[in-house]
């Protein structure tokens, strides 16, 4: 029998994780010719969700707890988690009931027509309308900037054939961008598109900081665009200044007693290329930071406990 690994980061879902596990575990029963293991790996939980997960997972052998030693954030545990899977293929479910698990059966099919990567394409969704549209306006400019093709709308969630994270395995990555290392291995995708519902119970643990540490993740870790406009857009201005100032020279000396020096056209300068160097510094400042992570070589998790492994 071929064995199908589902994996699900949680933290803090304490009314969402028993309810994703029966729904799992519905979808396998209606599978009898699959086995399956569900992994939960758990971000150090201040909640329930440990005891909800330790209570399944006595009753059920087919479901394995990781639980971390901290939190490790919403990128590297979900990842490493996924990199423990020893299924013949291995499914991303988020804990928050936002990746309909209905979907399994269908995933599984696409898979067994011979592709290597099934992903969920997220065309519509129930969440707030200008979340929606944000996000949605990122993922176009990420595939724009990139220097691969980028699958757009896709969260993680979908099927990868154990081949596939194998070669995860190999590019060793301590702080990865998942949906674009899925494009970087290069085997050919299935796209299944669903509407994302709403979440119905808790709250989500994204915020402001946390979005833009992934937004940013994704532009600097597959492109170098942004490091060249900065640097095209620095050669162009300094042109137009020099434009500028010799025309300015030129008009001065032509009306020398009329023409007054002024003030105005000085500060606004100074400030727009002030607030234009510290933009372009800023962006700098992301490549650097994430070579700096890269070059630390922590490790992606550090557990504190494995159950039913």
């Amino acid at each position: 029998m071929k064995k199908i690994s589902v994996v699900t980061p949680c933290y803090n879902e304490q009314e969402n994780v028993g309810i994703l596990y029966e729904e799992v575990k519905k979808q396998f029963e209606a599978l009898p010719e699959y086995e399956y293991e569900h992994i939960f790996i758990d971000n150090a939980s201040t909640d329930n969700t440990i005891k909800v997960l330790k209570d399944i997972a006595s009753k059920d052998k087919n479901v394995k707890l990781i639980i971390n030693a901290r939190n490790f954030g919403h990128i590297r545990s979900p990842y490493y988690a996924m990199l423990q899977a020893k299924g013949d293929a291995v499914i991303s479910l988020v804990s928050d009931l936002q990746d309909p698990p209905q979907l399994i059966p269908e995933l599984i099919k696409k898979w067994e027509e011979g592709y290597k990567i099934v992903v969920g394409i997220k065309k519509q969704s129930e969440e707030n309308k200008l979340f929606f549209k944000l996000r949605k306006a990122y993922y176009n400019l990420v595939t724009k900037l990139s220097e691969v093709e980028l699958v757009k709308n896709y969260t993680g969630f979908g099927l990868y054939d154990q081949l596939v994270i194998q070669e995860l395995r190999k590019i060793q990555d301590n702080y990865p961008y998942f949906r674009g290392l899925i494009c970087e291995v290069g085997f050919e995708k299935a796209c299944i598109e669903y509407v994302q519902p709403a979440r119905k119970r808790g709250i989500t643990k994204n915020n402001f900081f946390t979005l833009y540490d992934i937004a940013m993740l994704g532009i600097t870790s597959h492109s170098k665009l942004p490091l060249r406009l900065a640097t095209m857009f620095g050669f162009l201005t300094a042109i137009l200044s020099l434009i500028a100032a010799l025309v300015y020279l030129v008009i001065k000396i032509i009306y020398w007693y009329s023409m007054p020096m002024g003030q105005a056209p000085l500060l606004i300068g100074f400030f727009f290329f002030s607030s234009i160097q510290l933009i372009f510094i800023g962006i700098i400042g992301e490549y650097i930071g994430n070579i700096h992570t890269h070059i630390m070589n922590r490790p992606l998790v550090v557990e504190k406990e494995r159950i039913n492994f």
